[in-house]
């Protein structure tokens, strides 16, 4: 089988790559500058006409979105547990994905990319502080879900962790002081104290040195 996750650093596509180096999976990347909007070529659009990553490229076939590429993965990978085995607690996980997914990185591209959400002058301002107001709910609600545990569900990292852990390394990244979340910046701590991770950020600092 051979495995391709088109990658870039910083974005999403940062928690498949986690969780493919947790379950041991051989798999190559496909790096793409965003900055210099590379996901937005022909040669990647035929790829993901979304124009967007995380891709995962199957023996020729292709996944998108977040949900569904850590779901295969999990499916591809069962001796990795990382989603739970408990059928009521996999969907609890599978609700954490879909909130990652669709409840705070939306919050995190308003930010990033305020003309996404309104382009009239003078509006970005507004628009990136109601992301970060929409993003500081989202990880209370996030804070108290973490109160007491070592991960999301149970005592096995997996996807939900992966996941939430970009959101948080990436609310990050926009200033703001995430401090007082102490349940949230001690989950990053442990996930950033893993092998998977530390390949994870040794390979985003060699492509980002490469472009």
């Amino acid at each position: 089988m051979k495995i391709t996750l088109a990658f870039a650093p910083g974005a999403c596509a940062i928690a498949p790559y986690i969780l493919l180096k947790e379950a041991g999976a051989p798999f190559d990347t496909l790096d793409l500058n965003l900055g210099a909007g590379e996901h937005h070529k022909s040669e990647y659009l035929k790829i993901n006409p979304k124009g967007k990553v995380p891709a995962l490229i199957v023996d020729g076939t292709v996944i998108t979105e977040n949900v569904a590429i850590q779901t295969w993965i999990d499916r591809q990978f069962p001796q990795a547990g990382l989603m739970p085995s408990d059928p009521m607690q996999y969907i609890q996980a599978l609700s954490v994905l879909g909130w990652c997914g669709s409840g705070i990185h939306p919050k995190l591209t308003q930010q990033a990319r305020p003309e996404r959400y309104c382009d009239d002058p003078g509006s970005a301002a507004r628009v990136k502080a109601l992301g970060h107001e929409g993003m500081i709910e989202q990880f209370e609600l996030a804070e108290q879900m973490l109160a007491g545990k070592t991960w999301f569900f149970g005592e096995r990292f997996g996807c939900a962790d992966a996941y939430f852990y970009w959101t948080f390394r990436r609310g990050g990244a926009f200033g703001a002081d995430l401090s007082r979340f102490a349940n949230c910046t001690a989950h990053r701590s442990r996930v950033e104290a893993r092998a998977s991770v530390k390949a994870l950020l040794a390979h985003e600092d060699a492509v980002k040195a490469r472009f």
